[in-house]
């Protein structure tokens, strides 16, 4: 053995010399670090807020679906709504919209938050269910109902839960927020209903249970078991029910004598004492008022009371059943007992009756919510209208048409102040503050999905094209869609491009380019070929002055002016549809993809010019320019990518990528995943930043990114694990195969919302003739920001944004014994900030660098600036614009930036590749804060017009004594 080789152990694992070994574990350790600069995650999902993704067509997945519900937090300042299998947590306050890092197995049927907003329970439509930690997000406990559930509610105290199972009711002790073995704890089942569970309410100390279901009855129980007490099954409905309350307890009884007249007073010393009133709502729009009172009340001042030995009982009966002691240390000093106690021997009556519309049959009760603190009904109905209603008064304060399609669900937050209402059908949710009679926020995805997507230069603007033939643009920052343009196609969107930050272009299937203006939000320009064809892809120059559009047939290019609108020029030579196009980013030079096989690059400056080919052995369906153009990629159907050098039209490299994008097999398929090749290839591809990476997506439930000089694999994302998606699973359970083919395993198909349709003869359950048609998980377009903090790529569930933002990784740099944060802090008080910043940026700690920029004094950043060597320019860029995007100190911030730029500015110049994603970053945090401060600007104008005129004033009264 090597004696060298020895000394430091190489030659002992059979390297020889520490030389290899040492290139095997840079390599190692620089595919880790690669690893971690793609350490994207799931930032948000937008393009939908509510609902479930609805398959191209008629056929419509879960048409006939109630919906899940929408629930608001304890602050009524953010609402949960659950899309597909993920629920969205949208902050009503801050105008900002995140996904909580959880999925379900399937689409989301119901959800509940306890009052305390520490846990979230989430149950699917085949009825498995989780317990999550909703502050951290995490997933405790995942368990299964044995039947459908269709609604569920905290107790207003928080330890119990209650569920529907069918015909009856389950009650659970709520588990703590720690992980536990068997966290879930029965505590009762509650019978009695025929028909099935559709609705239920705690009373306000969380020991009475009312519900009612599908035969039109209520019924009243005790949470716990109370002596000599009955329950009460409320009828008088002839439709199933849909919403069933308690009042408040300290309201009035004085509408009592109504329905009890004669026998004696009941005045004012029960008040508070019982639980004073019930509302039943029913499908057909009657709305009942029940009261309750003693049996055996007599006339005079008499008031029952408990004898000793009876009260001996009740608490026995309460320590056996697991329930609270009888006796008055223990319950509430203005009540004396608790509402279950209150409630033995007492009797049901309806007092009243209203109708929410004359004509009934045409619309339906469809959900309700109530606010016993503030006695506040909101309904909604079919017909897309929503009612608000005073109770018991049955006033009408407001009534509104929000959609024209069903209003699947409703919700008041606490204060009472904001409606929020969501149509599943649509997929829209609105927040309505009622007071106002303003929109607090109104949003809606794209009718049968979404197709494409593209960033604007700054990376703050998303804009998306959708099947509906609509182009919708997004904010990548809060989440939401501001706007949508006027449908002006008449067939989908195939692309999206911008040619300026003002100018967004979009192609179309109807045969049309057209260009619409983000100042007025029009379409200002129409683009048409000279003979009828559908164009499937398009680009832009990077000057924003030509677009070209590729046909699927006639194979050929058009070439516009995007000034005059004019057809310039339109390049042939494919024997197949154009499936891609892509634009040099410096020189007026198109690469073409096609299916035909071939890749041809055009000069469009040169009217005679001879485009260059570069020969694929499949249909090619994908291309993509790196950033410097010195580099094309090209994706065929074979699932292989292929880098091809410009200059010389040289093959660089091959990467086969058929096993990493390989999807999941669908419910019609023939033949295993492993064994289909319709999922296995790539039909959108981009690079990276600074280009030394790639982006591609396809067919499947993958998206994969390349390194390309070393030709592996850096991470796979799946975008979703949502089993109510078709090609989710790589294998299909044996139990749903039937003789026919698959058997569809979606309980949630037939359980909601089928009343209305008409019964077969001889049938069981009902069949009005339509079909249902799984959405497809596949993704349809990929694409980085341009400052590469994020990703995008568009699904049948919406748009996926993939965020580097929220991670805190530790990577540190060249790190030394020396380099401590206790160093950092003592070389701030030494004053030595420009030493402090350096060891700060080796740490790589977001918290200890941002303290250290803002310890720095405003007239010391110059000195600093110029102390910061080049291989620190990039992160420190990244740490500003991280900093500076929630940091009140503009002008502070804006110094570092103008003196960064005033001192390596020509070094950035001359790398740009290297420094464009740090660069970009800044360039939006500061264009987004300019917005902001044009805005307040603009609006306190006068004010500081004002405010500037009063300072001069006294200024030159102070001049002049």
């Amino acid at each position: 053995v090597d004696t060298t080789a020895s000394a430091c152990g190489c030659g002992l694992l059979g390297y020889g010399r520490c030389g290899p070994r040492r290139k095997i574990i840079d390599a190692l350790v620089a595919r880790e670090l690669r690893r971690m600069k793609f350490n994207y995650k799931l930032h948000r999902l937008c393009g939908a807020s509510y609902g479930t993704p609805s398959a191209t067509g008629s056929n419509q997945l879960a048409s006939t679906s109630k919906g899940s519900n929408i629930v608001f937090t304890r602050d009524g300042n953010s609402v949960l709504s659950p899309v597909a299998n993920r629920v969205q947590v949208l902050d009503l306050l801050q105008h900002s919209c995140r996904t909580l890092p959880v999925e379900a197995r399937s689409n989301i049927r119901r959800i509940a938050l306890s009052p305390d907003d520490r846990l979230l329970i989430i149950v699917d439509v085949n009825y498995h269910a989780m317990l999550i930690n909703y502050h951290r997000g995490v997933v405790l406990h995942r368990f299964k109902f044995k039947k459908p559930v269709r609604v569920m509610s905290f107790s207003p105290n928080g330890a119990k839960f209650a569920v529907s199972f069918g015909k009856l009711v389950q009650v659970w002790h709520t588990p703590g927020i720690r992980r536990e073995f068997a966290p879930m704890i029965l505590h009762r089942k509650y019978s009695g209903l025929v028909g099935d569970v559709t609705t239920l309410d705690w009373s306000s100390d969380s020991t009475v249970l009312l519900a009612g279901g599908k035969d039109c009855q209520a019924r009243v129980w005790t949470v716990d078991t109370v002596r000599d007490y009955q329950p009460w099954t409320l009828v008088g409905h002839k439709k199933p029910l849909i919403g069933v309350h308690f009042e408040s307890r300290d309201k009035t009884l004085a509408e009592r004598d109504q329905f009890f007249g004669g026998t004696g007073n009941t005045g004012s010393t029960l008040t508070g004492k019982l639980i004073a009133r019930c509302y039943t709502v029913s499908q057909d729009g009657v709305i009942c008022t029940r009261e309750c009172r003693k049996q055996d009340e007599d006339v005079g001042d008499e008031v029952d009371e408990v004898t000793g030995l009876e009260s001996l009982g009740n608490s026995a009966v309460d320590f056996f059943s697991g329930g609270k002691s009888g006796t008055a240390s223990d319950l509430p000093v203005e009540c004396g007992v608790d509402q279950a106690h209150d409630l033995v021997n007492c009797r049901w009556g309806t007092t009243s009756r209203h109708y929410f519309s004359a004509n009934s049959s045409t619309q339906d009760v469809v959900s309700t919510s109530y606010s016993a603190e503030h006695s506040l009904l909101v309904v909604g109905f079919s017909t897309g209208l929503f009612g608000l209603y005073e109770l018991p008064s049955m006033s009408n304060i407001h009534t509104l048409s929000l959609s024209h399609s069903t209003i699947g669900t409703v919700s008041i937050n606490p204060s009472a102040e904001w409606l929020a209402f969501g149509c599943p059908k649509t997929q829209q949710l609105l927040i309505w503050e009622w007071r106002s009679e303003t929109y607090i926020l109104k949003q809606s995805g794209h009718a049968y999905g979404m197709r494409c997507l593209a960033y604007s230069p700054d990376g703050i603007v998303v804009a998306t094209g959708g099947e509906d033939g609509t182009i919708k643009l997004w904010n990548s920052q809060s989440g939401f869609c501001y706007v949508t343009m006027p449908k002006t196609h008449t067939a989908a969107c195939t692309a999206v491009e911008f040619a300026n930050p003002t100018v967004v272009l979009s192609s179309s299937l109807d045969g049309t380019v057209r260009a619409h203006d983000l100042h007025r939000y029009r379409n200002f320009k129409t683009y048409t070929s000279d003979i009828p064809c559908q164009f499937i892809s398009m680009a832009v120059d990077k000057s924003g002055e030509v677009v070209c559009a590729g046909s699927a047939e006639p194979f050929r290019i058009c070439v516009w002016s995007v000034q005059t609108g004019k057809l310039t020029d339109v390049l042939s030579g494919h024997m197949g549809p154009v499936s891609g196009l892509a634009f040099h980013p410096v020189r007026g030079t198109l690469a073409s993809s096609s299916w035909d096989g071939t890749c041809k690059v055009w000069d469009l400056y040169k009217s005679d010019s001879t485009p260059e080919t570069f020969e694929n052995s499949n249909d090619v369906v994908c291309v993509a320019f790196r950033p410097d153009g010195n580099q094309i990629c090209s994706g065929t159907i074979r699932g292989l990518l292929r880098f091809w050098d410009v200059d010389d039209g040289s093959l660089v490299c091959e990467i086969d990528g058929q096993k990493d994008i390989k999807g999941g097999r669908k419910m019609n398929d023939r033949t295993t995943s492993d064994n289909n090749a319709s999922s296995r290839y790539f039909t959108s591809i981009t690079y990276s930043a600074d280009g030394t990476c790639l982006l591609a997506g396809g067919n499947s439930k993958y998206v994969c990114i390349y390194e390309i000089s070393q030709q592996i694999l850096l991470k796979k994302f799946q975008i979703s694990f949502n089993r109510s998606l078709d090609g989710v699973l790589d294998e299909l359970n044996s139990k749903n195969l039937g003789d026919g083919g698959p058997v569809d395993d979606e309980h949630d198909s037939a359980d909601e919302g089928n009343d209305l349709a008409p019964h077969l003869p001889g049938a069981k359950r009902a069949d009005d003739g339509t079909r249902k048609s799984r959405v497809e998980v596949l993704t349809t377009q990929v694409a980085f920001s341009p400052t590469g903090r994020e990703w995008s790529t568009v699904s049948g569930e919406g748009l996926h944004v993939y965020s580097l933002d929220d991670d805190l990784i530790f990577d540190p740099m060249a790190l030394t014994e020396a380099v401590t944060p206790g160093a950092v802090q003592a070389n701030l008080r030494k004053r030595k900030y420009g030493m402090a910043l350096l060891m700060s940026l080796h740490l790589n700690e977001y918290a200890l660098v941002k303290s250290v920029i803002e310890d720095t004094p405003y007239d010391s950043i110059a000195t600093v600036v110029r102390s910061i060597g080049q291989e620190h320019v990039g992160n420190l860029i990244q740490f500003i614009s991280k900093a500076m995007e929630d940091s009140p100190h503009i002008e502070y911030y804006l110094q570092w930036c103008l003196e960064l730029l005033q001192t390596h500015g020509l070094l950035m110049e001359r790398h740009r590749g290297k420094y464009l994603r740090a660069f970009r970053a800044l360039f939006r945090v500061v264009q987004s804060r300019y917005v902001d401060l044009k805005s307040i600007c603009d609006d306190n104008k006068y004010s500081l017009d004002f405010l500037e005129s009063q300072a001069k004033l006294l200024f030159t009264q102070e001049t002049q004594t």
